[in-house]
């Protein structure tokens, strides 16, 4: 089976248009807009986002994760505070997400600082997770190198064991949060000429209201 051609493979994008007449002025309520957009839609996925960070040599690093807080703070994401992500955000706290919601034409990229949720909200949120996943939270040492399966498998079972059906919290796990200082919508268009609005604050406040421009596709 032969390769395609990758650079005969594209696709004309002719879903919708983004303007800033019918756009919200606040992001957040344009995020919202579109994020139930991609629910009422069925997007797969839909709160998969891209986390972007860089370490202390200056070298980049994605890995996807999922939302699970949205207001007027940030967002939000958990994970283990001790993996590649979480020892480069605890050197460098500044971070990107993406949403790309391939269905609709869309991506959205937010740029801003991550901070630690308090324990108080990681502990809630910990306890309706699935107990699978609240045990995984203990077994897996998160970006660890592993020389088989078994042993990721052996340390679930011994977990299983320690805590049965009530695993508490671990110390190393919990939430992080994005305060956004920019936002970034992408709406795909005919030939190219994609719509891009980019919010950012008037000034540093963080009550400021929002700048709206539109940026060259």
């Amino acid at each position: 089976m032969s390769t395609p051609n990758l650079a005969d493979m594209r696709k004309s994008y002719t879903l919708a248009q983004l303007d800033e007449l019918h756009s919200k002025s606040n992001p957040l309520e344009q995020f919202q807009l579109w994020l139930d957009e991609a629910l009422a839609a069925h997007v797969p996925e839909p709160t998969a986002m891209t986390l972007a960070t860089v370490d202390q040599r200056m070298k980049p690093s994605t890995r996807i994760v999922l939302l699970k807080g949205l207001d007027a703070r940030g967002l939000v994401w958990y994970t283990n505070y001790q993996s590649r992500k979480g020892m480069e955000l605890a050197g460098n706290p500044f971070a990107a997400l993406q949403f790309h919601w391939v269905e609709l034409e869309r991506v959205v990229r937010i740029e801003g600082m991550v901070e630690k949720i308090s324990e108080q909200e990681s502990d809630a949120y910990f306890k309706t997770r699935p107990l699978d996943s609240r045990i995984g939270a203990w077994a897996s040492q998160q970006s660890e190198v592993l020389q088989v399966r078994d042993e990721l498998e052996s340390a679930f079972a011994k977990v299983q064991l320690q805590y049965g059906d009530n695993p508490p919290k671990p110390p190393h796990w919990g939430g992080y949060r994005l305060v956004p200082s920019e936002w970034e919508f992408w709406q795909g268009r005919p030939s190219r000429l994609h719509d891009r609005l980019r919010y950012q604050p008037s000034t540093p406040s963080p009550h400021a209201p929002w700048i709206k421009d539109r940026l060259a596709p």
